[in-house]
């Protein structure tokens, strides 16, 4: 220990020093779990890359600042959720839009979305980020706490209360460590995390409960027959697939649609646009997804990204993303002429 303590204080002081190597080994072993920690409290990919980068410009800014009295990675973590607080309070946040596919008027939807500003998370960024050790108060698996519907679920509490529950709840924090966090009292931090979590209670909807973990036979064989049915725009084998109370929804684009018939009205009017779709698969947020591109055209172009929730009973929820997002997961914006 008192070795791993004498090397720290060498690279702080090499880096306060100026030197931008020492800084690195000090901080690079944290980068990808702050980034999800930023996308947890800010819900978009893009918002999420910023704040991390505005992070560590913080961080190596502040190095003098740096006390040595917690470990550098809570200070990293202090620092990006006040960067992420400061984001959220100036509510800067990507607007809602209208439906902009050519040809495809959609049904009447069942209610209207309230994050227009969610974005899926990569899980090729996952790979180290999501394994760190937790604190001993952490109430929330890793992968439980990336899911599309528990980001979503956190972006409707109040800014204070979505930071402590994410601190305490998820990553495990001591409630003292998080008052240090945020210059608040353990008293505050109590409070805020007694509404936050029952907020959460009221806003997780029941399929995050019933969800199933990935790469099990069950999630491959429904991904086939959903991919199978989707690319043959086969709409009764599609709705066979769907729970009794399927969702789907479509940021930045407010409409939801819930129950299997919206739901598949939704696709009847898609599979009805004399268009043919081909899904390329990837992984987002620990759950099945899929690059969509569609033809008859000039090459296959890009339409958007899917997201599945799976349960025992079938796809539990959609998520439909914007073509703009492809890129993040390595996918490309079109793909050449299936013909």
């Amino acid at each position: 220990m008192a070795v791993v303590t004498v090397a720290r204080t060498d690279l702080i002081s090499r880096a306060r020093a100026g030197d931008g190597e020492a800084f690195r080994v000090l901080t690079e072993p944290h980068r990808r779990e702050l980034q999800v920690h930023c996308y947890r409290m800010l819900g978009s990919f893009q918002d999420a890359e910023d704040a991390l980068q505005d992070t560590m410009v913080a961080a190596w800014r502040g190095l003098d600042g740096f006390d040595g009295r917690a470990s550098v990675r809570t200070w990293l973590y202090r620092i990006a959720t006040n960067r992420c607080l400061d984001l959220l309070r100036a509510a800067r946040r990507r607007p809602a839009k209208q439906w902009d596919v050519p040809g495809v008027d959609l049904p009447e939807p069942t209610s209207l979305g309230e994050i227009p500003w969610l974005e899926p998370y990569p899980d090729a960024l996952l790979d180290g980020a999501i394994s760190v050790p937790l604190g001993p108060e952490a109430r929330y698996e890793q992968t439980e706490s990336i899911s599309l519907a528990f980001v979503t679920a956190l972006q409707i509490l109040p800014p204070r209360q979505l930071a402590v529950l994410i601190l305490r709840d998820v990553l495990g924090f001591h409630a003292g460590e998080v008052a240090d966090m945020l210059d608040t009292t353990v008293e505050s931090v109590k409070s805020a995390l007694k509404r936050a979590r029952a907020g959460m209670q009221q806003r997780l909807p029941a399929h995050a409960e019933r969800a199933q973990s990935g790469d099990s036979a069950a999630e491959e064989a429904m991904v086939a027959k959903f991919v199978s049915a989707y690319e043959s725009a086969d709409i009764d084998a599609l709705v066979a697939l769907f729970t009794d109370d399927v969702f789907m929804s479509m940021p930045p684009i407010p409409l939801e649609y819930r129950g299997r018939d919206a739901v598949a009205r939704f696709f009847a009017m898609v599979f009805g646009s004399a268009q043919r779709f081909e899904l390329i698969p990837t992984r987002a947020n620990g759950q099945p997804a899929f690059g969509i591109y569609r033809y008859p055209s000039i090459g296959s172009h890009g339409s958007g990204l899917f997201v599945l929730t799976l349960t025992g009973d079938g796809i539990a929820a959609m998520t439909r993303f914007e073509s703009t997002i492809l890129p993040a997961f390595g996918l490309p914006q079109s793909l050449p002429n299936a013909e």
